[in-house]
């Protein structure tokens, strides 16, 4: 069995101050050990599994958070972008199943740091109606390639959004959240035991796991921050307009979309 583990930051027990999850400051440093050690979490519960290959997704920001000599030697590390595929970056290597780690609410969500790809640029997006945030994009580009999800871990907000998306999927709270900016965590030490039995159980059930697929063609609505985004993402021929802060555009596949959505929040830096 092979295993993929994407992992981000907003969702880690412990982590709910923006300075934890933007680097150059002694925070973010404390939030990455804390991020790796649930990402390490993850990797022993799926060997205990039985998986036989392992590959954790670094999957917050650059992409480049957790240090390689911290994870256990048994996984292999995906670094960097751009890449394609992002935060699902190595679901085309063969895997049977994904585990989100340390995920949130999409953006206008009530969970701790909500947002969805890039907190400056997107309010809102939508697949075909139906609202999604990073993990309900991720998982349905990993159901393209066959691969469910199998375990997810946050916060309770970001639990209760996605569990109407994987109904089979383990979910794993990590804390609750009080506020955009404030929670009541559990201790990292709870949190990666409750994480590694997770990703245990729920790999010891993967047969009754079944992938998102969203099948195209996908209309995708996106809800911008300001007007002035909208005027810089409509340069691209492809997109239309619909409202001072609301653009749209078609694609065949999620592959497409997220690849889309990725550049446009690349774009977005012009105006930052």
């Amino acid at each position: 069995m092979k295993v993929l583990i994407s992992t981000d930051i907003e969702g880690v027990a412990g982590v709910f101050r923006p300075e934890q999850t933007r680097a150059g400051n002694p925070e973010y440093e404390r939030a990455c050990k804390l991020m790796t050690a649930e990402a390490n979490a993850a990797i022993a519960g799926a060997f205990d599994a039985g998986a036989t290959e392992v590959w954790v997704n670094d999957s917050h920001g650059a992409f480049n958070n957790m240090p390689a000599e911290a994870l256990d030697p048994r996984a292999q590390a995906i670094l960097g972008k751009p890449r394609y595929l992002g935060m699902a970056a190595g679901v085309e290597l063969g895997v049977q199943a994904i585990c989100l780690i340390g995920y949130h609410s999409r953006a206008q969500g009530r969970g701790v740091l909500a947002h969805t790809i890039n907190s400056f640029a997107f309010a809102r997006v939508s697949v075909n109606g139906q609202e999604l945030g990073e993990a309900g994009l991720y998982g349905a580009l990993a159901g393209e390639f066959g691969v469910p999800v199998a375990m997810a871990s946050g916060d309770d907000a970001f639990v209760e959004e996605n569990k109407p998306l994987f109904p089979h999927a383990t979910f794993v709270q990590t804390k609750r959240a009080t506020g955009q900016t404030s929670c009541i965590s559990l201790s990292p030490h709870k949190s990666c035991t409750a994480i590694h039995e997770g990703v245990k159980t729920a790999l010891g059930q993967r047969q009754l796991l079944r992938p998102l697929v969203l099948t195209g063609p996908l209309q995708v609505v996106v809800q911008t921050q300001t007007p002035a985004l909208a005027d810089l993402f409509c340069q691209w021929p492809a997109l239309r307009r619909s409202a001072a802060v609301e653009l749209g555009f078609d694609a065949p596949d999620m592959q497409t979309a997220v690849r889309m959505l990725n550049s446009l929040s690349a774009m977005s830096t012009v105006l930052r």
